[in-house]
């Protein structure tokens, strides 16, 4: 894995902030940026009979990603580019490429163009961000502006929903309460202005093997946001709330605990944790500048690491 820069976070201006179901056209080449997803907290709640967990977090979305451009072509094709391209193939896997194969079909009466994609796959793989989620939204969101589709907010989720748990919450790429297996979803009050570091020490964790090694499968509920939280309050409840997948993927992969303890001793943090299944991890500041002094320290300790900063 390579280690990123410290100011690793790319501005999401590549797009504008329409509706879901009415993004207009835009001139080629179209493009989308794709957020990483960081679950501020992640609560396994219990496990139905199928298997899966039910969970409740706060999923939000800094200024870091993926990037996606998309041409008109004669049929649909994907290039990868990056520092994380040699992680991924432009196969039928891909789920880019999953994510324009079910526009098409669902479009199969309309003669639509193909599309030229590229991807530029700067977020780890298998890291606990959403970044596979990430770019399979971003391609629905891209290619409805490349073909002119319009499609009702609910009947994208629906399409979003075939292509992963976490895709869904991806496609409005706003601070998010996730509940269920990740598919209920209800808009998060504004949160105050923060900054975010995200490092990884390096690996790609399994979210099964994660989910397979807790040996709790039901923790308590969180508490209620506090209406109107400044940043003080705001951190004060998140700190009360917890990542109960945390605990297994550090015994299964202890350098998560390196990058935790590297995290919660820089000056400023006001919150250390884990995001998701792991590995990568989060610390929250007051200021940019904060956060990328942070990222800064910990390039001089830990050079091999990944790193990126941005706003919230």
């Amino acid at each position: 894995m390579q280690s990123g820069n410290p100011g690793g976070g790319v501005s999401d201006d590549l797009t504008g902030s329409d509706a879901l179901g009415s993004r207009k056209a835009a001139a080629s080449p179209v493009r989308e940026f794709a957020r990483a997803k960081v679950n501020l907290f992640l609560h396994i709640l219990g496990q139905r009979p199928d298997g899966l967990h039910r969970l409740e977090s706060l999923a939000v979305f800094p200024r870091i990603g993926d990037t996606l451009e998309f041409e008109p072509g004669t049929h649909i094709s994907l290039s990868i580019d990056g520092p994380f391209a040699g992680q991924l193939s432009a196969d039928s896997d891909n789920l880019v490429l999953r994510a324009a194969g079910l526009l098409s079909e669902r479009h199969s009466d309309r003669a639509l163009a193909g599309a030229a994609m590229r991807l530029t796959k700067r977020l780890p793989i298998a890291s606990g961000i959403g970044g596979g989620s990430a770019d399979a939204a971003a391609a629905l969101r891209g290619l409805m502006r490349l073909w002119r589709l319009d499609i009702a907010p609910r009947d994208l989720a629906q399409l979003a929903r075939r292509l992963g748990a976490d895709v869904p919450v991806c496609l409005d790429d706003k601070p998010q309460f996730m509940g269920g297996i990740g598919e209920e979803l209800v808009p998060a009050p504004p949160l105050p202005s923060m900054a975010i570091l995200l490092v990884n020490p390096g690996i790609a964790v399994s979210t099964p093997s994660v989910f397979q090694a807790l040996t709790r499968k039901q923790w308590p509920a969180a508490d209620p946001m506090p209406v109107g939280a400044d940043l003080a309050a705001l951190v004060g409840w998140l700190s009360s709330q917890r990542n109960d997948l945390q605990e297994p993927a550090c015994t299964l992969c202890p350098p998560i605990r390196k990058a935790l303890s590297a995290l919660e001793a820089l000056d400023g943090q006001l919150l250390t944790r884990m995001s998701g299944s792991g590995a990568s991890c989060f610390a929250l500041f007051e200021s940019l500048e904060d956060a990328q002094e942070g990222a800064r320290r910990i390039a001089l300790a830990h050079p091999q690491w990944w790193q990126a900063v941005g706003l919230l």
